[in-house]
This record gives C-alpha cells, sequence and structure tokens, in this order.
C-alpha cells in the first residue's frame, strides 16, 4: 500500500510540474510527448496561485482534476485493466461504481501530489522516440524536485479518436495498474466486486 501510494503522489505530481506560465492550448492529436508536456503545463498553471488547492481543498482538487485532468485519462480503461479478469464479471453498474470509487481513491492523492509540487519542481518530456503511427505509445519523463532525487515517470498513451489519452503511469519501475490488479484481485477473491467497491469508498470517506 506504501508503494501504492508512492506511484500516485509521484505519478500526479508530475502531471502538475509543468512550467509555470500562461495556460497553452492542449492538443490531444499532437505529438504524444508534446500532448502530455502542454496538459502539465496547463495543470500547474491552474493550480500555481490557487491556495485552497495547495492547501489540501478536497473540493477544489476535484474541480481543478474534472476540468484540467480527466478530459485527457481514459479512466474506464485504466479501471478495467487494473480489475483484470473480474471486469467481465461485474454488471455495468458494478463497472460504474467501481470506475467513480477507484477515479476518488486517486484523486484522495492529489492533495498530497499538490503539496510536493514547488516553484523547483518540473517534470521534462523526453523527445518521442516511438513509432508515430502507433496506437499504443510510452512517453518517458524526468521530474526534478527541490529536496530529493529526481524521479522517472512514464506515461502510457492510447491513440482514439479525439487524439491522444493517458491510461496508465510508471514511477520508477512501478506501473500504476499492475499494482492495483494486484490489490483488487485480492479484494475481489475474498470479498466480491461489491465488496472491492465498499472498501475504496470506506477508505476514500476518512
Amino acid at each position: 500500500m506504501r508503494r501504492l501510494a508512492a506511484v500516485s503522489v509521484f505519478a500526479v505530481a508530475g502531471l502538475f510540474a509543468g512550467q509555470a506560465g500562461a495556460s497553452v492550448a492542449v492538443n490531444p492529436k499532437a505529438a504524444p510527448n508534446e500532448f502530455v508536456q502542454a496538459a502539465a503545463d496547463n495543470a500547474l498553471a491552474a493550480i500555481k496561485n490557487d491556495e485552497k488547492a495547495k492547501a489540501g481543498d478536497t473540493k477544489r482538487i476535484n474541480q481543478l482534476v474534472d476540468e484540467y485532468i480527466l478530459p485527457y485519462v481514459n479512466f474506464q480503461k485504466t479501471t478495467r485493466l487494473a480489475a483484470g479478469r473480474y471486469w467481465r464479471q461485474a454488471t455495468p453498474d458494478q463497472q460504474t461504481r467501481l470506475v467513480d470509487a477507484f477515479k476518488n481513491t486517486l484523486i484522495r492523492t492529489y492533495s498530497g501530489a499538490l503539496k510536493r509540487v514547488d516553484d523547483v519542481s518540473a517534470i521534462k518530456m523526453e523527445p518521442f522516440r516511438g513509432d508515430p503511427n502507433a496506437d499504443d505509445v510510452v512517453v518517458r519523463s524526468t521530474l526534478s524536485q527541490r529536496n530529493g532525487p529526481a524521479v522517472a515517470i512514464d506515461y502510457r498513451l492510447e491513440q482514439t479518436p479525439q487524439g491522444w489519452k493517458i491510461y496508465d503511469l510508471n514511477v520508477e519501475n512501478i506501473w500504476l495498474i499492475q499494482n492495483y490488479r494486484n490489490q483488487f484481485a485480492q479484494q475481489i477473491s475474498q470479498n466480491g466486486v461489491d465488496g472491492l467497491i465498499d472498501a475504496l469508498n470506506r477508505s476514500n470517506s476518512q
């Protein structure tokens, strides 16, 4: 669980650690690294002077996430892959509730992530060296910190009719989906899909 939290916090910090300044247009049909960099820049510009968000105000963080992050994330695919084979066993209602509960679980980590983003933190995307015609790619980056070592963060993206969307994150060789898949499988095998949803919701309400 501690490693999962670390992955979530660093990954979200990466999205919020672009270059400060005016917002820029985010083009999901641009090169993958340019798309992720623009999304990060916009997110940071939005929260840089937002005292409520930096103080950990969950309601305000939800608003910023809904506006600046979720449009560029395929959260249903993230949840489906984390649930693995159990996703097909879930009813449509359970799938919807699981997506919502999992989304809230990760949003809950944003308050911690925002506190780690300072004026010195920055994320630098590496040049994209993959196949420009591929429909599934990895964008590599490095997050620099004032009070810690640099952290390698990879973003896995898929091509959709609307352009690129992020659906997985890798922090220091720990893929977010794979780690949650192990946790989800244990919960579901013991308590079923509803048991996992209830466990996530209980944790989110604390």
